[in-house]
């Protein structure tokens, strides 16, 4: 009797904690998986490797960024689009198409919202958007968490080279998007090809890299349409039904192009860039070839030599589309460095493969939720304490620009500026003689004649010519050397310090 009534009495509380303690602890792993771990770390990642967002100084250089707040600006408040030039006095009231409205607008949303906080925020955003979506899909191809996180990280050091408040890395989720979809197609989901006209219907005025994705889906297509077998290649035929959708699927596409308030001039646009824009492309950095000293080159040597070895060690079929890709990928990065961004998003889910395959063979389904939680809470940390205030962002941006110089800048004037000066002067409602939307100025000689000032080529003549009456110009600039001596010319302010004083020169 006795040993019954202990034993039922010391039953009763396990019982009754297990019961409440159960729920709780399966909520917890529920909550705190290795995927919200690596979602976390994977948001702190930006924070540490993008200059932008680690100086945030050179997050507010950036000189295209203050023309799209302007351009977003003027939407906004008269909700028309702009059609013909409103900033520079040299192509004042020229046809001007804007192709990249529709991203300008989560930015000037941010600065309405939170100031420079908010532009710091949504780049953030729009990067830490962009990791995550090669962690998904590389997890998705593989079901490996580890390797689909460190391919990621991977993938964002190539996108380091496009990490600042750029209007591309919002179009970028759409390209993800699109190969996200061709991946979905190809593990059976077909209906998920009709995803794609209405995704090329807003890609079209996010930015014009939506070329690039036509091309892709294009190439995926053609790939398809017969079947081949020979050595490591392996591509089947793709069904006469599957086939046929797929072409149905492009045709729609190119009609969606059209849903765009410029009509056919936005979408001649990157054809314009390629055919018209020799010295806009010749002149602009990130235009250049990608050199292996460069961090991004090391990165993309490293990230072709893991796919290498791993094909080595245990080598696969692949598909003709995958060739394509990688090719593509690699080739387009090489020849220009802005398409390492571009090589990241494409390359990754096949990174992450290679890596599972030959070097992670073991599963990592096993977690630890109490880890999980800890990691997550420490990125969460490092979130709080990494990402700037409002002040310092104030105060980066007084070291950056002559405002004050500017606010002085009548609107009679025709003053000569630094191309860098030009998105700050539109931001500020100031006249000026160019800015970094090179397209519209190439097509009518200013750029040709803004470089020739700059390497002091017929600089007199070129000034008198635009019957130029001042110069805002870097003071550490060989123009700015030769206007402080010539006769016809007299400094009128200086702004600034170091590298970044600008002197406002007035003619006589």
């Amino acid at each position: 009797m006795d040993t019954a009534l202990i034993t039922q009495e010391a039953s009763l509380p396990i019982t009754n904690s297990t019961s409440a303690a159960g729920p709780l602890v399966r909520v917890f792993n529920r909550i705190f998986t290795r995927h919200l771990m690596n979602a976390a770390l994977l948001l702190v990642v930006p924070l540490i490797f993008a200059q932008p967002l680690r100086q945030p100084i050179e997050l507010l250089r950036d000189p295209d960024l203050w023309w799209h707040l302007a351009d977003a600006r003027i939407l906004c408040a008269t909700h028309h689009f702009i059609r013909a030039e409103p900033y520079s006095f040299t192509v004042a009231g020229q046809r001007w198409v804007n192709p990249e409205w529709l991203s300008e607008i989560p930015y000037w949303l941010g600065y309405r919202a939170f100031d420079l906080s908010g532009i710091y925020l949504v780049t953030w955003l729009a990067l830490s958007a962009n990791v995550l979506l090669l962690y998904w899909r590389g997890y998705w191809k593989t079901g490996h968490t580890g390797a689909a996180f460190w391919a990621a990280c991977i993938g964002f050091a190539l996108m380091t080279v496009n990490s600042g408040p750029r209007t591309i890395i919002v179009a970028y989720l759409a390209l993800s998007a699109e190969l996200a979809i061709l991946e979905a197609l190809e593990r059976g989901k077909t209906r998920a090809a009709w995803f794609l006209p209405p995704l090329f219907s807003v890609w079209i005025n996010l930015h014009g890299s939506w070329l690039i994705g036509l091309g892709l889906l294009a190439l995926y297509i053609l790939c398809g349409a017969f079947g081949f077998s020979k050595g490591v290649f392996e591509q089947p035929a793709r069904s006469t039904d599957d086939q046929k959708r797929l072409l149905y699927v492009l045709a729609a596409s190119l009609g969606a192009l059209l849903l765009n308030p410029y009509g056919w001039r936005m979408v001649w646009n990157p054809f314009d860039m390629m055919l018209n824009q020799k010295l806009n492309i010749a002149n602009a950095e990130e235009w250049q070839p990608l050199h292996l000293d460069w961090f991004v080159g090391k990165v993309a040597l490293a990230a072709i030599a893991i796919m290498l070895l791993a094909n080595f060690l245990r080598g696969r079929k692949w598909k003709l589309y995958e060739i394509a890709f990688i090719f593509f990928a690699w080739y387009a990065a090489f020849d220009h460095v802005r398409f390492a961004f571009l090589a990241a998003v494409i390359i990754t889910p096949f990174l992450t493969a290679d890596m599972v395959r030959s070097f992670c063979a073991h599963s990592d389904a096993k977690t630890i939720p109490g880890m999980n939680a800890l990691m997550a809470a420490c990125a969460i940390w490092m979130m709080v304490h990494i990402v700037p205030g409002e002040a310092e962002l104030r105060k980066d941006l007084s070291m950056l620009f002559p405002r004050q110089t500017i606010a002085m800048l009548d609107p009679s004037w025709r003053t000569f500026n630094a191309v860098n000066l030009g998105g700050i002067m539109a931001f500020d409602s100031k006249a000026s003689y160019i800015d970094s939307r090179l397209d519209t100025f190439e097509h009518h000689g200013i750029l040709a004649s803004y470089l020739d000032v700059m390497r002091v080529r017929r600089p007199s003549e070129v000034l008198d010519r635009d019957r130029i009456d001042h110069v805002l110009f870097p003071e550490h600039t060989p123009l700015a050397y030769l206007l402080e001596r010539m006769p016809g010319w007299r400094v009128e302010e200086r702004e600034g310090a170091g590298d970044d004083t600008y002197v406002l020169f007035g003619r006589r």
